[in-house]
């Protein structure tokens, strides 16, 4: 068992704070805050209110955390296993199960507290449903026994979506379950790009990751297929919701083209590492960027912008 490992005391306080933080794995959290962010933009019609902002994204990060913190106790076994994670503060054992465990509820406390009492009841309950959805259906039942782990695990990712619509109406409508799905048809492809890149560490420990248990060529049309679905599904906030407009539009087409040729030359070089970690990284982008159109394009500005420029061009056609 890990707690039988010789514990490696701290050597001052503020390498306390560094393991907390490692625990919460950190470098996840700002593409669960961009989708966020990109939800209530279109929400509030490029109108957020900058306490609501900053007040949904910090009881977004808080919850976050407090799902990462579970799940690092929950594998700490696994962690343990592989050799670049056998130094996070968990199997290291810089810091003990029971004080993750504390750590985790308080931050998932804080977060209900500050999204209930700030914005409302609705985004609290979802921030919520997000760490129960990704330790229990997530971590506990799926990760360890399914291959589709990571395609129904991947609503957990897409639950800030919510948690920023509800955050800014207090319901959720068509346009904010959209933003939800878009998310979740995107996590399999960058997910598993990943995988493909680190699938000897998942066989080492018996994860049944997709390429471990299918191979690399199964996993890379699984791929094919939802990048294509999640370009395709990025459009339908233009049409029919008419949520987006004509700069959210050639955003969603420029970065989908990008991510589809990623994605094909993944399909015609299945087992190349390098090509994986390419579409990998650039899946990253593909959706930070897309909730960045998704808040420019909602700026009143940029509606003023394009009517003007339509205007412009209609008065030119008029005099021709």
């Amino acid at each position: 068992m890990i707690e039988t490992n010789v514990s490696r005391h701290h050597q001052s306080f503020l390498q306390v704070v560094q393991s907390y933080y490692q625990l919460t794995k950190p470098r996840i959290i700002p593409l669960l805050l961009i989708t966020t962010a990109g939800s209530m933009w279109i929400a509030a019609r490029g109108q957020v209110d900058p306490l609501l902002l900053l007040v949904t994204l910090t009881g977004g990060t808080l919850a976050a955390a407090s799902a990462q913190t579970i799940n690092c106790v929950y594998d700490r076994d696994i962690d343990y296993d592989m050799e670049r994670t056998r130094h996070r503060p968990l199997p290291s054992g810089k810091v003990q199960p029971r004080d993750a465990l504390v750590f985790a509820v308080v931050l998932g406390l804080l977060s209900f507290t500050l999204l209930s009492v700030f914005a409302n009841l609705l985004a609290a309950l979802l921030a919520m449903s997000g760490i129960g959805f990704y330790v229990l259906i997530y971590t506990h039942m799926l990760k360890r026994h399914s291959t589709q782990n990571i395609v129904i695990g991947g609503a957990a990712g897409a639950i800030p979506a919510l948690v920023g619509w509800a955050a800014v109406t207090g319901s959720l409508s068509w346009a904010a379950w959209l933003i939800f799905a878009i998310v979740f048809v995107w996590t399999p492809p960058h997910f598993w790009a990943l995988a493909l890149m680190i699938r000897d560490d998942y066989a080492k420990v018996g994860i049944p990751m997709l390429p471990v248990i299918a191979g690399a060529k199964a996993t890379v049309w699984q791929i094919w297929w939802y990048t294509l679905i999640t370009v395709f599904a990025s459009f339908l906030l233009i049409y029919p919701l008419h949520e987006s407009g004509f700069l959210y539009g050639a955003i969603a087409l420029s970065l989908g083209i990008v991510f589809i040729h990623k994605a094909w030359q993944l399909l015609q070089n299945p087992e190349d590492k390098p090509t994986a970690k390419g579409l990998f990284l650039y899946s990253i982008s593909y959706m930070m960027l897309l909730c960045l159109g998704m808040v420019v394009d909602s700026l009143p500005i940029t509606h003023n912008a394009v009517s003007f420029a339509v205007n412009q061009l209609h008065l030119l056609v008029a005099s021709l």
